[in-house]
């Protein structure tokens, strides 16, 4: 019986593919760690056929786990977004290492558009502000780095997109190059409203847009895979970037619900129904998901550095031996003395937006010790969150009771706790973690026609922590980190100023 659904969830530091029954339960899971390669400071970059051959064999290997291919209806799709691939078209090869979402080499390009007053009608139409998170600078430095790029492009002989693209030019042997709407919404180059490619602004970033994939739904079978990668075609039924398919897997579906996932970066995304809404705290406005005829639009405020936070303690300056250990020893103080950890590692995201600011370690004293500093790299995640939320309510969006949370740094009770208590919201992590991979197979189920897709998961019970700081100790603490924040703002050479 062919009840099942094989989700792809491709992220920034790891391949995953996993088996859902038809209740949307998991059997069967592989998962391969992704190498990071950092060139030069602020460059970020994976290899794209590394990632293709984790695909194919985490694939491969959860298919034989549940006794064949003919057990699996079709497949569901997800993945880091922004970060973009160039290929041939002709060979499929990749023409240069992919550029990964946290890379920020276009800094000064996106400076000059932005000197040049262009911020203004990239966001009036995109939803999107100025920045090198996005797509389209890094495709224009694909283009210019691979010898005659540029005119390949314009001759049809060089493909570009973002990671779903590139695995469904693949899964399909090339037959087809597409890219759902919710990846297409944040390359700074598809029209928010008519979720169409724009020629002008194409044209603003210099990438040829016969070069770009076709924009198609979250929910709609698309494609069929090569019949010869798993053993017979199987339907390519849903796609969504990484933190739309993490809103799907929590059922956020309404107007008002919110989710935050914590994994190498940290992304707030509030559902605010069929319409968009623009932002003026900085907060990107995009879309959450198209289903047949039906969008979602959300508001979103992408945090860079957050379990990549805890990954730096433990990796770079050995403060801790596993990341489980943070917990423990944050616990160990009776609170942060004074000490602020702002991991601007590869900036700093939304509502700052300040590509050239860098980490910074502040309030040290001769009491503090290692394990201050791992507290406060845990309470900058919590500080973090609560930019995002008030820059939500700014909008006029309503702060949510409730926070729904998924993402590898959850299991951080510690983290959660003051998470809770800095924002003054209630935390919910449900049980079953992995919100994307489940977002891309109830997505794939609906693309399937299967009736249910979206209803809640049966016996979730989920872990909840609710605020139990003090008020004086909390406004204490946010303005030592707002304190922090503009401290490693001008340490950088920016001015200050606001959080916009």
């Amino acid at each position: 019986m062919n009840d099942l659904i094989l989700a792809i969830d491709q992220g920034t530091t790891s391949t995953r593919a996993i088996a859902f029954d038809a209740g949307l339960r998991p059997v069967a899971v592989s998962q391969i760690e992704l190498r990071q390669h950092f060139p030069r400071s602020g460059w970020v970059e994976h290899d794209a056929a590394e990632i293709w051959r984790a695909v194919v064999k985490t694939c491969r290997e959860v298919i034989d786990r549940v006794g064949g291919v003919t057990r699996f209806a079709g497949i569901g799709l997800t993945n880091q977004r922004e970060t973009a691939v160039i290929w041939e078209a002709a060979t499929g090869k990749p023409l240069h290492r992919a550029i990964v979402w946290q890379d920020r080499r276009t800094a000064e390009a996106v400076a000059r558009l932005k000197a040049a007053g262009h911020e203004e009608e990239v966001q009036s139409a995109t939803g999107l502000i100025l920045d090198p998170y996005f797509s389209a600078s890094k495709y224009a430095w694909l283009l210019d780095a691979v010898p005659d790029g540029r005119a390949r492009a314009e001759a049809g002989e060089v493909k570009l997109g973002t990671i779903d693209a590139w695995l469904i030019w693949n899964l399909t042997g090339g037959r087809v190059h597409a890219t759902d709407a919710t990846n297409a919404a944040r390359t700074s180059l598809m029209d928010l409203k008519t979720q169409a490619w724009r020629d002008d602004l194409c044209a603003l970033f210099g990438v040829p847009r016969q070069a770009l994939p076709e924009i198609v739904g979250c929910a709609e079978a698309v494609a069929e895979t090569e019949p010869s990668l798993f053993g017979r075609a199987l339907p390519i039924a849903g796609s969504a970037g990484d933190q739309q398919a993490a809103l799907v897997g929590h059922g956020a579906l309404n107007p008002g619900d919110a989710k935050i996932t914590y994994g190498t970066g940290a992304f707030l995304v509030a559902n605010v129904g069929p319409e968009p809404v623009a932002s003026t705290s900085r907060l990107l406005a995009t879309l959450g998901y198209r289903i047949g005829q039906d969008s979602a639009y959300a508001l979103e405020g992408s945090i860079f550095s957050a379990g990549s936070t805890i990954q730096w303690l433990r990796d770079e300056l050995g403060l801790i031996g596993a990341s489980r250990e943070s917990e423990a020893l944050a616990e160990s103080l009776p609170d942060c003395g004074g000490v602020y950890l702002v991991p601007g590692f590869t900036g700093l995201g939304a509502p700052w937006w300040r590509a050239e600011a860098r980490a910074a370690i502040l309030g040290l004293s001769r009491g503090s010790t290692p394990a201050h500093i791992v507290r406060a790299g845990l309470e900058s995640l919590a500080y973090q969150t609560r930019d995002l939320l008030d820059a939500l309510a700014a909008d006029g969006s309503p702060r949510p009771t409730r926070l729904r949370v998924d993402g590898g740094v959850t299991a951080n009770a510690f983290a959660m706790q003051t998470v809770a208590d800095m924002c003054e919201v209630e935390v919910e992590r449900p049980a079953f973690q992995e919100m994307t991979a489940l977002g891309a197979a109830r997505l794939a189920a609906y693309g399937l026609g299967r009736e249910g897709a979206f209803e809640p998961l049966q016996g979730d019970t989920p872990a909840v922590w609710t605020p139990r700081m003090d008020a004086k100790a909390r406004d204490a603490a946010l303005a030592g980190w707002r304190r922090a924040v503009q401290a490693a703002i001008l340490a950088a050479g920016d001015e200050p100023g606001d959080a916009a």
